[in-house]
């Protein structure tokens, strides 16, 4: 992983702990429940803009990699496996 990318995506993920904290703070604070499942909302946008970073970082370089390497059924398979756990969601 590039350090370029590798410090978006830990920026990204900080920015969700203290989402995820401030989350926590409203609940014990008793806040109100639409906004905190608007809060929870966001993170889960923020969560999965993550993902995309990493499924397209591991396209460029990983998958690239393995099919000019020869191991395009282990590429295909990873690639499938991701795709029918985001169905899950």
């Amino acid at each position: 992983m590039k350090t370029e990318f590798k410090n978006k995506v830990s920026n990204r993920l900080r920015r969700i702990e203290g989402q995820v904290r401030g989350v926590q703070k409203m609940v014990d604070e008793n806040k109100y429940c639409i906004d905190i499942i608007t809060q929870s909302s966001a993170i889960r946008s923020a969560l999965s803009a993550v993902e995309d970073m990493m499924l397209e970082n591991h396209l460029s370089e990983h998958v690239i990699h393995q099919m000019k390497h020869g191991e395009e059924k282990k590429a295909v398979g990873e690639i499938i496996n991701v795709f029918k756990k985001s169905k899950k969601k």
